[in-house]
């Protein structure tokens, strides 16, 4: 996935509810854009390389038996 950059001459006067209406962008993308968009939001938010994400420590988890 390419690096997203900020295009500042592309510009719509728009009213504050028009803005904030972000749901009708994502149901036009796929599954699949729509999951590599998830994966690089968190990779921004908890700071890790977008292609080498942290592992999961399975050490903080137990898995028994219910019967």
């Amino acid at each position: 996935m390419s690096v997203f950059r900020l295009d500042r001459s592309a510009f719509k006067a728009q009213s504050a509810a028009e803005a904030a209406d972000h749901a009708s962008y994502y149901r036009k993308k796929n599954w699949k854009e729509r999951l590599e968009i998830a994966a690089y939001l968190n990779s921004v938010a908890f700071n890790y390389p977008l292609q080498s994400p942290p592992r999961l420590d399975r050490t903080k988890f137990k898995a028994s038996s219910r019967l």
